[in-house]
Formats: C-alpha cells, sequence, structure tokens
C-alpha cells in the first residue's frame, strides 16, 4: 500500500528532471560568451587600475559561461541543484583583489552568466552594453584632478631648501620615516597637468639622494 510519502517522492522525482535541448545549451553559451567578450574588451581598452591582468580579464569571459553553465544544470534536475547549492556553499577564494572594480567585473559576469543561463538573451545584452556605456562614460569624464604620490629621499641639511621648495605647492604628508641622517618623506599632491618639472628641480637640490613621483589610485601592486 502506498503511503502519502511515496507519492510525494515519485512525483518530485519525476518533476526533478526537465528536458534540455542542445539548442537551448547552445544559445546560452553563445550568448554568455558574447557578453563575456564585449565585458573582456571593455575591461582590457578602460581599465584605470594599477596593473592590468590578462588572466583576470579571461577569467570574466570563463566566468560569465560557467556560470550560465550551472544554472542550466540547476534548471535541469531540481536533485541536483539542491546538491549544487551545498557544494557550493563552501567553496572559498583566498585570492586577494587588489582593485575593486574587478570586484564589480566579477558580479557583472556572473550576472551575465545567470540571465543567459536562465534564457533571457535579450536583457543579457542590453544589460551588458547599457552597464558597459555607464562604465566608459565614468571613466573618461573625469573632473578631478590626478593624485600623485611624491617619495623624497634627503639629508636632514637639505630639509630646509626642500621645504622652501615644497612650500609652493598644495599637499598632505603621508608618511615620514627619520633615519639617523636622512628622511624619508611620502606626500600626496594632485596634478591638473602633467607638470611634473618639479620632481627634477627637487632632485638636483644637494643632499637630495631621490624624488620619484607616483600615480596613486588608491592601491598598490604586489
Amino acid at each position: 500500500m502506498k503511503t502519502f510519502a511515496d507519492i510525494f517522492k515519485k512525483s518530485f522525482l519525476n518533476d526533478a528532471t526537465m528536458d534540455v535541448n542542445l539548442y537551448k545549451i547552445f544559445m546560452s553559451l553563445l550568448a554568455a560568451f558574447i557578453c563575456g567578450m564585449i565585458i573582456y574588451f571593455v575591461y582590457k581598452y578602460f581599465y584605470k587600475g594599477v596593473l592590468y591582468s590578462h588572466s583576470f580579464n579571461i577569467l570574466l569571459v570563463l566566468v560569465s559561461m560557467i556560470t550560465a553553465f550551472i544554472v542550466l544544470t540547476i534548471s535541469s534536475n531540481i536533485v541536483l541543484s539542491l546538491g549544487m547549492v551545498g557544494a557550493l556553499s563552501i567553496v572559498r577564494f583566498r585570492t586577494a583583489v587588489k582593485d575593486p572594480l574587478d570586484v564589480g567585473f566579477l558580479f557583472f559576469a556572473i550576472s551575465i552568466g545567470i540571465t543567459c543561463g536562465a534564457g533571457l538573451y535579450l536583457m543579457s545584452f542590453i544589460c551588458t552594453i547599457v552597464i558597459s556605456l555607464i562604465y566608459i562614460l565614468m571613466v573618461k569624464v573625469k573632473t578631478d584632478p590626478d593624485v600623485y604620490l611624491l617619495i623624497i629621499k634627503y639629508d636632514r641639511n637639505a630639509g630646509e631648501e626642500v621645504n622652501t621648495r615644497l612650500a609652493k605647492m598644495k599637499y598632505a604628508i603621508k608618511n615620514k620615516t627619520v633615519f639617523k641622517d636622512s628622511i624619508e618623506l611620502t606626500l600626496e599632491m594632485k596634478l591638473k597637468n602633467a607638470d611634473t618639472d618639479f620632481v627634477a628641480e627637487l632632485s638636483n637640490i644637494e643632499g637630495v639622494h631621490s624624488a620619484a613621483l607616483v600615480n596613486y589610485k588608491g592601491d598598490f601592486a604586489e
């Protein structure tokens, strides 16, 4: 005699598997690849971080396709989807993301994979293009001046002349390291133009060992 639990179990297993035709698989992966390539070129030609990573850019395309593949698998088998959710919940990524924008691009690729895997191809294309255009616009239209770090190493006896030269500029002290006979000074300053002649003038002061100007974006590459 069949119990209610047996009937429920049999009904659940019968409905657990849904047919996914080859056309849907092909279209989902193709759409994810095309949208992923749009991200690829946007990231490549408009990247403003410290160090461009070609491997990470390729990863964005792969993530969009892999996510679409996962969504297809989940939508085709309910039982398998439950196990996959449990398996993915224990996955940990320990690679440090140095640029906050990289996190945004990673979520961008995942979102593309989800929409393409769900069969929402038009939404995926439209959102990919719109978000890419917004990113390009925000990168190109920049009103704030560039921020730089000026690193100077000099002897104590050259401090007065260095301070006299720096008095003509606006800056903020980020770090000052004092050794026995020398000082290392790190200053943050904003430059509206590409006039960097003052770096050479500082380095020509007697007692100054080095003067380096680094474009600062809030992060560092290791």
